[in-house]
């Protein structure tokens, strides 16, 4: 995995609309190369949901897409066949706090909780906040109008399941 732990300080990074435009490396605005590969694992875990596409074919397709060189390519692949693979696993976590059935979630919303839950399972050197920021921001760019809000809400609920220690020390060093 990349060193890259994505803890650039919130205002150190470009507002969610300059960041939109540097998707694909289409315009100005610095994206971290960790938010690239979860940009491009996105939209390869969409075509997995959506088309039922191999993740092999997936994989070669999305690596010669404009601007993947500026992704943490080792990242985007671990997301992608990590979440493939673990598909089963992180569907078993997110749907008992589903207010519907699964199959009516989004194909955005349910590969970027994906995202958000195989990234807190699995890579435990990007902090939990940023975990969630992340998905909230690609839910936000490739979602329908209020998807990060369900998104943030389902990862919310599981932080403090899938990574305990980190959460509690977070809140109680927010706690007055």
């Amino acid at each position: 995995m990349s060193t890259n732990h994505d803890a650039a300080p919130a205002d150190a990074r470009p507002p969610p609309a300059a960041r939109a435009k540097a998707i694909g490396g289409r315009g100005p605005g610095a994206r971290l190369p960790r938010s690239r590969a979860r940009e491009f694992a996105l939209q390869a875990l969409y075509q997995h949901l959506v088309g039922g596409n191999d993740a092999a074919d997936i994989d070669e397709f999305t690596r010669g897409l404009a601007g993947f060189h500026k992704a943490d390519a080792a990242h985007y692949q671990t997301l992608l066949h990590g979440c493939i693979g673990a598909a089963a696993d992180i569907d078993a976590l997110i749907v008992p706090l589903l207010d519907r059935q699964l199959i009516a979630i989004s194909p955005i919303e349910r590969a970027t909780m994906w995202i958000g839950v195989y990234e807190f399972q699995h890579c435990p050197d990007v902090p939990w906040r940023v975990v969630l920021n992340e998905c909230i921001e690609l839910a936000k760019e490739f979602g329908g109008t209020d998807g990060h809000k369900y998104v943030n809400a389902m990862l919310n609920a599981l932080a403090p399941r899938l990574r305990a220690a980190e959460v509690a020390a977070d809140r109680a060093r927010a706690a007055p």
